[in-house]
């Protein structure tokens, strides 16, 4: 039977080297003491902000240096307790890294409301002094926010709830990550197999349907062994969001979720018109899907697995990021070579092991590498898709960090998902080129490449659809129990499948092991960032003039604009409709040309 090894059997060549972050845990210790007894040092400036430009500087600059310590610390911890969730040492100094950023929150809470009380004319005198040049976006961001914010003590302890108002979420990692078993399931040889999140999409791809069955029902029950704690997790959530959102005067938690982008609220409403109003090529394509597996009625583990039939795909990682690199060689010399002298040399955390985080994400601070979490399935071409994704997450990182000063250097989530798709686009045309001619490859591509879309486009809005109603209900003050959830979840699934799916009960269970739920409305930006990343690496394919030049400057902003307004700097417009009907009419040729090559 293959087993899940533990942490200390995994080579040390294929984790991440965190030594340059803190050489080891006492390092860590002892910026964690130094940063401790500068929370004191508030005190020096509350009260006295509106003084001069040169007081005002002074406590941003205090402010920043104290949160730039805070995010190493926090950063080095995360890193370390997701190697492992069972390891007692890292989940304590990730808790004292939470601990210690609530403290400092509460040190410096008084910062934004004093900011936003300094008379205005004063405050125009003060952003036209240079000493506060630098810093007219950040405070302009700050008094955006006048109308949300309350009296000192109200903020004081809303900055002290921070710790436990991260409970539901943090409750949720543990089960899901750490205690949750999956049993094992049968290949077809008759071998026994662990299965875990980081192989549960591999076995739904496997060509045999007895198996991805087994593991789809053996997954889920998993799930339902265990859904009215996870149910009332995911409740809690929605209400601390809730409550945050009434605490600072937003009308919804959507409201006060888009606010800080900047996003008009029609932008999330108009993505799930759009893609409703798209599910025609969806629906041809699963129609196609059933009519080519030869199945009487399709599941949801039927969706999953190629439409090519008989092909082996192996890749190891080494060779992974050569492909990938070659893939991405259309942006630049000084790209590849930073990328691959990071996914080579200790950037990135390759294979799973037990307790490790699931997924993949790309993470890190100012002072650190873009380190990457992955867990690496040889068999699986997501894997090597997945690598391609968060190495774009990883270097808009590090074209952010290296170019703007560290106030600016973080890029918001709405746009974080473009890089990393744009990543993916690439590397799909550059694996047809690659692998032009034969038929059988072409077909798995393109197929891959549909079901990205299908995953990200569609399957992210239904999220988002999903969110947005769950949270309207919350606001409605209506209870917000177990089976409405899967109610409202299953009801979404009949409208995005329509009558192209055999519905499985447990499916409705879904909604529950999706962790981007525990940050309310986020997922949507994985359809916007989908639809701009591929109006971007349409014209970078083309060669149109610019293109490139334009993501690389866009790559360089970090948070310096607002984040639609650095998508207008790629060339892109989110206000519009376009690069979502564009996205989803990209989509139906591939389906057309995709029945042609099963044809």
């Amino acid at each position: 039977m293959t087993t899940i090894p533990d942490r200390h059997d995994v080579p040390k060549a294929h984790t991440w080297d965190l030594t340059p972050l803190f050489k080891d845990d006492a390092a860590w210790e002892t910026l964690f003491k130094e940063t401790e007894t500068k929370i004191p040092g508030y005190k020096i400036y509350q009260g006295r902000l509106g003084e001069s430009a040169e007081t005002l500087r002074q406590a941003i600059d205090y402010d920043l240096s104290v949160n730039r310590a805070l995010e190493r610390l926090y950063t080095y911890a995360h890193l370390r307790n997701d190697e492992d969730k069972t390891n007692a040492t890292y989940d304590g100094l990730f808790q004292k890294a939470v601990n210690l950023y609530t403290r400092i929150a509460q040190a410096s809470s008084f910062f934004t409301p004093e900011v936003q009380t300094i008379d205005e004319r004063v405050m125009e005198g003060f952003l036209a002094d240079g000493a506060l040049s630098e810093y007219r976006f950040f405070l302009e961001k700050i008094l955006r926010y006048a109308p949300h914010t309350r009296n000192k003590e109200v903020e004081e302890l809303l900055a002290m709830s921070a710790e436990a108002m991260g409970a539901p979420s943090r409750i949720f990692g543990q089960l899901d990550n750490a205690d949750l078993r999956f049993g094992t399931i049968q290949d077809d040889q008759g071998l026994d197999h662990e299965l875990s999140h980081g192989n549960f999409i591999a076995f739904l791809m496997h060509p045999n349907r007895t198996v991805r069955k087994n593991a789809f029902t053996t997954y889920y029950s998993a799930y339902e062994s265990h859904k009215h704690t996870i149910g009332a997790s995911l409740s809690a959530s929605i209400k601390k969001d809730l409550f945050l959102s009434r605490a600072k005067r937003f009308d919804s938690t959507l409201s006060r979720s888009l606010f800080a982008d900047n996003v008009d609220e029609s932008v999330y409403t108009r993505l799930i018109d759009n893609v409703r109003s798209g599910f025609s090529p969806l629906f041809d394509y699963l129609r196609l899907r059933k009519k080519n597996l030869g199945v009487e009625k399709l599941h949801i583990y039927d969706t999953y697995v190629p439409l090519a039939a008989d092909v082996d795909f192996h890749m190891d990682y080494d060779e992974a990021v050569e492909v990938t690199l070659s893939a991405l060689a259309p942006l630049g010399k000084d790209y590849v070579a930073t990328l691959r002298k990071g996914l080579l040399g200790g950037w990135v955390d390759r294979y799973e092991n037990r307790g490790k985080r699931s997924g993949a994400y790309s993470s890190g601070c100012y002072d650190s590498s873009p380190y990457i979490l992955l867990n690496h399935d040889e068999s699986s071409i997501n894997s090597l898709f997945t690598l391609a994704h968060e190495a774009g997450h990883s270097m808009h990182s590090h074209y952010s960090r290296t170019t703007q000063p560290y106030i600016y250097g973080d890029y918001t989530i709405f746009v974080a998902e473009v890089a990393s798709t744009l990543n993916e686009a690439l590397l799909g045309q550059h694996l047809l080129a690659k692998y032009k001619g034969n038929k059988k490859m072409e077909t798995y591509i393109i197929n891959r490449e549909i079901d990205n879309i299908r995953g990200t486009l569609f399957r992210q809005t239904m999220f988002a659809e999903f969110e947005m109603r769950v949270h309207a209900l919350a606001v409605e003050n209506k209870a917000i129990t177990l089976e409405v959830l899967t109610d409202l979840y299953g009801s979404l699934l009949e409208d995005y499948f329509g009558d192209t799916l055999e519905m499985d009960d447990v499916l409705k269970l879904e909604c529950l092991r999706i962790p981007h739920f525990y940050s309310s409305f986020y997922v949507y930006k994985y359809a916007t960032g989908i639809s701009a990343a591929l109006d971007i690496a349409g014209r970078i394919l083309k060669g149109e003039e610019g293109a490139v030049s334009q993501y690389m400057k866009f790559l360089t902003l970090g948070g310096r604009q607002f984040p639609v307004d650095e998508l207008r700097t790629a060339g892109v417009d989110m206000t519009r409709p376009e690069p979502v009907t564009n996205t989803i009419a990209h989509f139906g040729k591939l389906v057309l040309r995709l029945e042609e090559l099963l044809s």
